[in-house]
């Protein structure tokens, strides 16, 4: 039986640039109709081509086309904590960007990611476990338990404890 004019076949549907059936879990997997993604050079042009509009909504833009994507929690990887060469943390992004830690929005997920605000600060972005460990290289203990991030010969206080990290481990 042939489904109506301008009807998708049955158990299919039509997507739109407003409801493409495209997500980003919690996991920072993609997904799509609820099947996962998995071929690698799509998994990576996805990552690349995040954005985040001026209303808040994330969309995915290749080349000439675009479409909303639901974002479940962070929408960028950390993949890497780079030390510059004038002393400060950059971090390298899933869609292949750049920029400055913000310090203070460092946060701890309960089962031990560290999170950061990214895109001057409208985004999530949750660390790798090897950015996280590189992160965790320039930790030091400072005084009265407190941690103190290094680079080179900079520090600055982090606003997360000790404690907290070490629990979480």
């Amino acid at each position: 039986m042939q489904p109506p004019p301008g009807q998708p076949p049955p158990g299919k549907r039509w997507h739109t640039r407003e409801d493409s059936g495209i997500r980003l879990d919690a996991a920072m997997r993609w997904w799509h109709d609820d099947e996962p993604i998995e071929h690698p050079k799509i998994i990576e042009l996805f990552n690349a081509s995040l954005v985040l509009d001026d209303d808040g909504r994330y969309q995915l833009r290749i080349a000439q086309d675009w479409c909303y994507v639901q974002v479940e929690d962070a929408a960028y990887e950390v993949r890497t904590v780079d030390v510059t060469p004038d002393e400060h943390v950059s971090l390298r992004l899933s869609d292949r960007t750049a920029e400055a830690l913000d310090l203070e929005s460092l946060q701890l997920t309960p089962d031990g990611v560290l999170t950061c605000r990214v895109k001057q600060g409208r985004a999530k972005a949750r660390f790798s476990r090897d950015a996280q460990y590189q992160f965790g290289e320039l930790l030091e203990e400072g005084p009265q338990g407190h941690l103190v991030l290094r680079a080179g010969q900079r520090q600055w206080e982090v606003p997360l404890s000790l404690d907290a990290l070490q629990a979480a481990t």
